[in-house]
């Protein structure tokens, strides 16, 4: 986590100050559940509040502590007691250093996924914005890398939208899955605290109650969701790559956004690099780096230990931080990206009519021909146009031609029937349909 790849708000759910100001808390709703059950005074619940609650907690005095008791959690409950005197002896009563930490981390992922889900809808309306902007924008469909069929730029996006929106569904599941409290003593008995303290302070910090927390909140819950944060990484990284692919010098299709006074490289002047989306690709691969570890924190032994301690202390900030940094820096490129309509056209038509193979060979078959002869007449002429396109980069031979010149085409087809199958407008009939189904409307 550095400031390079670092957004204010995130960081901030992450700093010591936001940290101990949720402990805090954690501790003084539990005192007051305490003190309605009449297991410590009402006064003392109310001081502890007064003396603490616009605190602001030494760093430093919590961090000389705790060099003395190597206990977080110690070193903070004896700083609040010198804030509050007396009556912090009330403090943590009954309750265990789990309860604090797995706690205040649930906290904090659900403030983290909150921004995380504003960032996705922020994403989300970019996409869809330039996906309307160009529905119809036709462009070559590649499939292995090579020209397949003709599609829309505006499809491209829509299917990143749809990708988007069920990441959104899904971290919205990871949230409240993960957004739960657990305030049960040593090993989860609730031995010496009553399970109503733990159901008054998740009511009070927005969580729910762990149903079998063990003394720690099941690490699955936490694995789920740095999984998930690890799939919109992918779903940045797939879309960042198409904008590369696009800005490549042959392709040149569509572009990151060139600010006057930017620079592309520290030796050629000429040079126009997608650095942000190669940026989001290494950002991406980051963010993925962190479900591992999550997913062997599961694993702990019997009720409680602290090996996934020292991994969450590191994931969870950098997880978040750098996927928050990448959604905004994803919706900045969608947003501003340049695109070429008549690049898109004219690197098709540079294939010589190809595209429209397909067309043909299901008219051949529709003819009477079998498929295999079909296959055979379509491609033989296909690759006439394609080894012109090695040499020249740019195909002198025409499909279309070749095909009105071929005796044993013609013999299934009229010249009619195979101009027909040249129609451009025969690819994008449907994309008004799978608009209506990605953003309900055409």
């Amino acid at each position: 986590m550095i400031p390079r790849y670092s957004r204010s708000d995130m960081t901030s759910i992450w700093s010591p100050e936001a940290k101990f100001r949720i402990w805090f808390e954690i501790e003084a709703h539990a005192a007051d559940a305490l003190a309605e059950l009449g297991v410590i005074p009402k006064e003392a619940a109310a001081t502890i509040w007064a003396k603490a609650k616009d605190a602001e907690f030494d760093i430093e005095r919590i961090d000389a502590i705790e060099r003395e008791t190597k206990h977080d959690v110690i070193a903070f409950l004896t700083h609040l007691a010198e804030i509050v005197g007396p009556e912090a002896r009330f403090v943590h009563q009954g309750m265990t250093s789990s309860d604090v930490l797995d706690t205040c981390l649930a906290v904090q992922l659900a403030r983290a996924a909150d921004l995380l889900i504003a960032d996705l809808d922020k994403l989300l309306e970019a996409i869809k914005r330039r996906a309307i902007e160009h529905k119809d924008t036709v462009t070559i469909g590649r499939s292995h890398g090579i020209h397949a069929e003709p599609v829309t730029f505006g499809l491209k996006l829509a299917q990143a939208y749809a990708e988007f929106e069920r990441n959104r569904e899904r971290l919205v599941a990871a949230r409240k899955d993960v957004a739960t409290c657990a305030i049960s003593g040593a090993v989860g008995t609730f031995a010496n605290i009553d399970p109503r303290v733990e159901e008054h302070v998740a009511e009070k910090l927005g969580l729910t109650v762990e149903p079998v927390s063990t003394q720690v909140i099941p690490r699955d819950r936490h694995a789920m969701f740095f999984a998930t944060l690890g799939v919109i990484a992918s779903s940045v990284e797939r879309l960042a790559i198409e904008v590369r692919h696009l800005q490549r010098t042959e392709v040149l299709e569509a572009e990151e956004y060139f600010s006057p006074g930017q620079k592309g490289s520290s030796a050629m002047p000429h040079k126009r690099n997608p650095v942000l989306t190669e940026n989001l690709t290494g950002l991406a691969r980051m963010v993925r780096s962190y479900a591992l570890p999550a997913m062997e924190n599961v694993a702990l032994w019997h009720e409680r230990d602290i090996s996934h301690s020292s991994v969450e202390r590191m994931i969870g900030p950098d997880a978040t931080v750098t996927l928050d940094f990448a959604l905004v820096r994803l919706t900045g490129v969608i947003d501003k990206l340049v695109v070429y309509p008549e690049r898109m056209v004219g690197n098709m038509d540079r294939l010589g009519g190809l595209v429209h193979s397909q067309r043909i060979l299901l008219a051949l078959t529709q003819a009477g021909c079998s498929r295999e002869d079909a296959y055979r007449l379509v491609q033989r002429n296909a690759m006439k146009v394609w080894d012109s396109y090695h040499v020249s980069g740019s195909a002198t031979v025409d499909f279309l031609e070749q095909l009105l010149a071929d005796e044993d085409v013609r013999s299934h087809l009229s010249e009619e029937e195979i101009r027909e199958r040249f129609d451009l407008g025969y690819h994008t009939k449907h994309v008004d349909t799978i608009f209506k189904r990605v953003f309900g409307e055409a």
